[in-house]
C-alpha cells in the first residue's frame, strides 16, 4: 500500500491507456467508462477542492470520450478512433 498517494489516479490512468489501445469500440467505451469511475473515486479522496475539481473534470472528459464526443482542448487521437466508430 502506498502512503500519501491516491491509488485511484493510477488505476484511472491505466484504464485510459487501455482505451487508447483498444481494438474495438466496445472495449474502448468500457475502458473510458471505467476510467471515469476511477477518476470519480480519486476525486472523492482528494485532499483539496482544486485537485477534486481537476479530477472531476477528467472524469467528465472520459465519459465524453466513451460517448464518442470530442473533448475540448484535446487532440483527435485521445478519443475513440473514427475508423472504429462504424
Amino acid at each position: 500500500m502506498s502512503f500519501g498517494r491516491n491509488p485511484h489516479v493510477a488505476k484511472a490512468e491505466a484504464e485510459e491507456q487501455k482505451a487508447l489501445h483498444a481494438r474495438d469500440t466496445k472495449a474502448a467505451e468500457l475502458a473510458w467508462r471505467e476510467a471515469a469511475r476511477q477518476w470519480d473515486r480519486a476525486a472523492a479522496k482528494a485532499d483539496n477542492p482544486k485537485q477534486e475539481a481537476e479530477l472531476v473534470a477528467k472524469a467528465e472528459a472520459a465519459r465524453a470520450r466513451a460517448d464518442g464526443k470530442p473533448v475540448e482542448g484535446e487532440d483527435e487521437g485521445a478519443s475513440i478512433p473514427k475508423e472504429l466508430l462504424n
